[in-house]
């Protein structure tokens, strides 16, 4: 026996969806230089990463 489908208000539905917005980018201030970066990244201009010379600095 064929079933109607129930209505999703638009309200239950956005609920549902609410998760699958872009997040914003993450940025933090380097604790050194005071510069923005991406966490867990290598600061390239100083080519630090934790506190340890990684990569050659930029000029």
């Amino acid at each position: 026996m064929a079933v109607p489908k129930s209505k999703i208000t638009p309200s239950r539905r956005g609920m549902r969806r609410s998760h699958d917005r872009l997040k914003g980018e993450t940025y933090i201030e380097d604790s050194e230089s005071g510069e923005l970066r991406r966490p867990h990244h290598i600061d390239l201009k100083t080519g630090k990463y934790r506190g340890r010379q990684v990569l050659e600095a930029k000029d």
